[in-house]
């Protein structure tokens, strides 16, 4: 399927079927206006290291008030996740083929202190397309109810909640070689961080 137009929701380093569907869009919309959903992409990823898949949970305060609007979610600073994820990041791709290209453009993320989670998303996320070639312009939605016309809605599809195989009907997830794939066979469904540490510039040739 290439939609004209896909609404997505805000992501800290989605999965990869997630910038997929931005590179086959031609119009890109992220929703603004929704509330907070917790357990879900909108504050965490999931890398595959030495032990296996690990997930990276970003800390946000007051992420069990209800009503919370995504815009108001301000990132939690009163442990030192910034550290943990960056280590945790460095020992399941320091060996990876293109780790050296891209730690400086990613470490950026482990040391500043952004205020606002959909800020840091929206951030982290465009260093991402620009890495990958993808030059798209991201738009925003000026209301929960006012889906953009035509539009593929996935703001509640892509969830670790739910499987992957069920983000899109017929959707085979692109295989390529991982660091640790002599430990374990292939595993999808991880963030793009994993795909664009093996691949490289090759990265969009898997979408």
């Amino acid at each position: 399927m290439n939609p004209d137009t896909v609404l997505l929701s805000t992501a800290c380093c989605a999965p990869v079927f997630y910038f997929s569907r931005i590179y086959q869009a031609n119009s890109v919309f992220i929703e603004q206006h929704e509330n907070f959903i917790r357990q879900t992409y909108r504050n965490r990823y999931t890398i595959l290291g030495p032990n296996g898949p690990v997930d990276l949970v970003i800390p946000v305060e007051h992420g069990r008030k209800p009503g919370l609007k995504i815009r108001d979610v301000r990132i939690a600073y009163h442990t030192s996740w910034q550290r943990i994820h960056w280590r945790s990041i460095g020992a399941a791709y320091n060996n990876s083929p293109w780790f050296r290209d891209y730690e400086d453009e990613f470490g950026f993320f482990y040391e500043k202190k952004y205020t606002f989670l959909f800020d840091f998303n929206l951030a982290y996320t465009k260093v991402i397309l620009d890495l990958l070639g993808i030059r798209k312009e991201i738009l925003f939605t000026d209301g929960f109810e006012n889906v953009p016309e035509h539009s593929l809605n996935l703001r509640e599809v892509i969830t670790p909640k739910t499987h992957y195989s069920r983000w899109s009907p017929g959707y085979i997830p692109p295989s390529y070689t991982q660091v640790f794939s002599g430990k374990f066979p292939f595993v999808p469904g991880l963030s793009i961080l994993d795909l664009l540490f093996n691949e490289g510039p090759l990265t969009v040739k898997k979408f």
